[in-house]
């Protein structure tokens, strides 16, 4: 099973594998999930064409569910250790990220299942990715009954998954559950291996589970996004919040259960084959959704430039992708 996994940027990414290098022999690597992004500034994007259908499930109905790990974050269900701010804006870029106010997250209809695996174009064929009418975000929850661990591995984020989702009654494709890590809490690999990344797992009823690790993103800094549009007259100390959180998000409605969806023939999903883009097309960007305005990257579409791929920031609709 191929994870996602988000490298930061290029100097942290150089220290990463320095410190790789430097563990003395029996070490253990982090427990991380493990699909690679490049890093920002580093690494030209991927080369590996467009994305191509690998036969599993994606996401026609998108829900999201968001649980605040840990009495780190507050006691009962008030948020009081959220210095960046991280919790309100997350909150309002899922909330407005629906309907035609939403043309960032449009490219992802073009993507669908129940078609030949292979297929790059579907035409119609099958069933789409869905694009919510309303407000996708279903439920949050301040898991405040637990204390997160001071460094998390994939195996715990994925239990508190579970555990959010049990919380929520739900399971399913259709379902993300968003595990947002405390503030001075580092999940093993965050920082100096990737930024976030998304996973499927098994929830205690049986079915499905999709989740996404969020670290504070914000505890990284530059790293993972801050300051990097520095435009459009929103905070730009927390671009990175709606940059990594919109990244994880697109991918995981085209690819819930990675890597079964949608995949270039190097392994990158939409948000992959678009990251850390500073400049010309594609570059991350300011975007308006329902009248509010958040930084995001640029996503993969097979259908930019008559069929040669791109990426690209937004499209008018789901059906006006040209």
């Amino acid at each position: 099973m191929l994870r996602s996994l988000k490298y930061l940027a290029a100097p942290a990414a150089a220290l990463a594998a320095a410190a790789l290098c430097a563990a003395p022999a029996g070490a253990q690597p982090p427990e991380t999930a493990g699909h690679a992004m490049h890093a920002h500034g580093g690494v030209p994007a991927a080369t590996g064409g467009n994305l191509a259908y690998g036969g599993g499930n994606i996401v026609t109905d998108p829900k999201i569910y968001i649980v605040y790990w840990g009495s780190q974050w507050g006691s009962g269900s008030t948020i009081t250790n959220d210095p960046a701010g991280l919790a309100p804006l997350q909150l309002s870029f899922f909330q407005h990220a629906y309907g035609s106010g939403d043309t960032w997250s449009n490219s992802v209809t073009q993507y669908c299942q129940g078609v030949a695996v292979g297929t790059t174009q579907c035409n119609g064929a099958g069933t789409a990715v869905g694009h919510p009418a309303s407000n996708p975000v279903a439920g949050t929850w301040l898991d405040s009954g637990v204390k997160a661990p001071n460094r998390p591995g994939q195996s715990a984020i994925a239990a508190e998954a579970v555990r959010a989702a049990a919380h929520f009654g739900v399971s399913g494709d259709n379902v993300q559950i968003i595990v947002d890590v405390p503030h001075g809490i580092v999940p093993q690999g965050f920082k100096t291996q990737y930024c976030a990344w998304h996973d499927h797992t098994t929830a205690s009823g049986g079915g499905d589970l999709p989740y996404t690790n969020m670290p504070y993103v914000p505890d990284a800094g530059s790293g993972c996004g801050a300051g990097f549009v520095s435009g459009g007259g929103i905070d730009t100390t927390n671009e990175g919040v709606t940059i990594v959180g919109g990244h994880e998000y697109a991918e995981t409605v085209t690819d819930p259960a990675p890597s079964s969806g949608w995949l270039d023939s190097a392994g990158a999903e939409n948000g992959d084959k678009c990251a850390w883009i500073s400049s010309g097309q594609g570059a991350s960007t300011v975007v308006g959704m329902n009248g509010a305005n958040f930084a995001v990257q640029s996503l993969w579409s097979n259908n930019f430039g008559g069929g040669a791929g791109g990426c690209v920031s937004a499209y008018t609709s789901a059906s006006n992708q040209h």
